[in-house]
């Protein structure tokens, strides 16, 4: 374990974010909403422990694969620890444990809250709320690499850790490159929304604030009653959009952007994702419909909005589906544990991941029927590596047992099962908001400090990808040989 190049690379993020943190002490400064001082020394002591950590001399500068699920992990956690700080030095959450809570669900994109309301914070706070999940959606790691590429191989295990998704491939052969592009198409879809949320009716501090947590699939809002308390149907229909677009894979978008439709469309990937999300759409609609009475614009509205925001982990709310019937309630339950696309800003297991699992179960059930036949597991037409398959075997075991441990804990603070199993899933698939007594209208204020700190961990789990944490977590890791 190369423990100097990590805590040199945890240093280099530390400042990314004190960076990042420039913005809302701008905003701070326009507003004189007296936050300007709470900004100032946030930066100062990560800027001061980045530069410390550019102190340390290194003996080997190349980066192992350990090294870097390892690096990725630890600036997470050190992203979390010292992005929680304004909220604490502003008074907005005088609690440290909720102050993490909120930071770990801002930089996850999950957008659980455990605020009882918003809009009396100040801007510059709520800005930076917003701004965590826009520097998470993408990967602060992956901005880094952008920005400053220059650790060689090392590079690839960074975008690896970070990056959701069980196939990783690079846009052009440098991963500077790729990441450049990256984030350039976050940024274009960032501005693109800005502009039209304006267009639709927002201000526009609410039209950036929303554009960031949308493309970020994060679904924090500027206001109490989220995207409902803007009663606009053009609003609506624009976040759903760009809903919809956040949560398919940046390499399509990409391709797209380059003129090539034909390998876009030919994903498997993207037909699944549109497919899974157009059936849950009609079967919400029809459901609504005949269980609650609504007119079919109505239902039709409801149900491409939430599912829509939910099969992307963003998280937004328009209606109090936990009011809703069962049978609509289960579709978007499902809808948080599968996800959207590999590649995208979104959680959950991934589209990609559960096709494998899906031809993994198809092609064992043949071997038992024809035990002679050779069957190789094709994506798009390309036989998709055996290690593939089994790191997709591997991640829904970790998820489960993950999301078992979790509902244990949360059941401690006398939830029933229904309610600590789905607030643990839409931790661990950084979705938002769950069931029952912390649904979309409540918060997660009523849980303990120990279950704020549980999910907090969970939800920095479901946003890695589980293996950078538990890789971090292995007495092994830490092994010189």
């Amino acid at each position: 374990m190369n423990i100097r190049l990590i805590t040199r690379t945890v240093g280099y993020v530390l400042w990314v974010e004190a960076g990042f943190l420039l913005l809302p002490l701008l905003l701070s400064i326009y507003y004189g909403d007296g936050c300007s001082k709470v900004f100032v020394a946030t930066i100062i002591i990560c800027a001061l422990l980045g530069g410390a950590a550019q102190l340390l001399k290194m003996k080997r500068h190349r980066m192992q694969g350990r090294d870097g699920y390892a690096a990725v992990a630890l600036s997470w956690v050190m992203l979390t620890i010292f992005g929680a700080l304004p909220y604490t030095f502003s008074g907005a959450i005088p609690s440290y444990v909720d102050a993490l809570f909120e930071t770990a669900s801002g930089l996850t994109t999950t957008g659980a809250s455990i605020l009882t309301a918003v809009e009396h914070l100040p801007p510059s706070i709520l800005f930076w709320r917003s701004e965590t999940q826009w520097m998470g959606g993408m990967g602060v790691l992956v901005l880094f690499l952008a920005l400053m590429p220059r650790l060689g191989d090392g590079a690839g295990y960074l975008m690896k850790a970070e990056s959701p998704g069980p196939i990783k491939s690079k846009l052009v052969p440098r991963v500077g490159g790729t990441a450049k592009i990256l984030y350039a198409i976050y940024v274009a879809l960032t501005a693109a929304e800005a502009v039209a949320l304006r267009i639709a009716g927002m201000s526009w501090f609410d039209a950036v604030n929303h554009s960031f947590t949308t493309i970020a699939t994060g679904g924090f809002s500027v206001r109490n009653g989220s995207i409902a308390a803007y009663g606009s149907d053009a609003i609506t229909w624009v976040v759903f959009v760009f809903t919809v677009l956040a949560g398919i894979n940046f390499s399509l978008l990409y391709a797209m952007i380059c003129g090539n439709f034909r390998t876009a469309f030919r994903s498997e990937e993207l037909r699944w994702y549109l497919g899974i999300l157009a059936a849950s759409i009609v079967l919400i609609c029809v459901n609504l419909h005949i269980e609650l009475g609504q007119g079919w614009y109505e239902s039709v509205t409801d149900a491409s909005f939430q599912a829509a925001t939910i099969i992307s982990t963003t998280g937004y709310a328009t209606k109090d589906f936990a009011l809703w019937p069962t049978f609509s309630r289960c579709i978007l339950v499902g809808l948080m544990y599968i996800g959207s696309c590999a590649g995208s800003t979104a959680g959950g297991m991934k589209i990609s991941r559960m096709v494998l699992l899906v031809k993994g179960l198809r092609r064992e059930l043949n071997r038992i029927l024809h035990p002679n036949r050779v069957s190789v597991i094709t994506i798009d037409g390309q036989p998709v590596d055996e290690r593939a398959i089994t790191s997709a075997q591997a991640f829904q075991t970790a998820y489960l047992l993950i999301l078992m441990a979790g509902t244990l804990v949360v059941s401690l603070d006398v939830l029933d099962f229904t309610e600590s199993f789905v607030t643990t899933l839409t931790c661990i698939s950084n979705v938002g908001p769950s069931l029952g007594a912390l649904g979309p209208t409540a918060n997660f204020s009523p849980l303990s400090p120990f279950t704020k700190l549980v999910l907090s961990l969970i939800m920095l789990m479901g946003r890695l990808e589980l293996m950078p944490l538990l890789v971090l977590l292995s007495p092994s890791t830490w092994r010189n040989k």
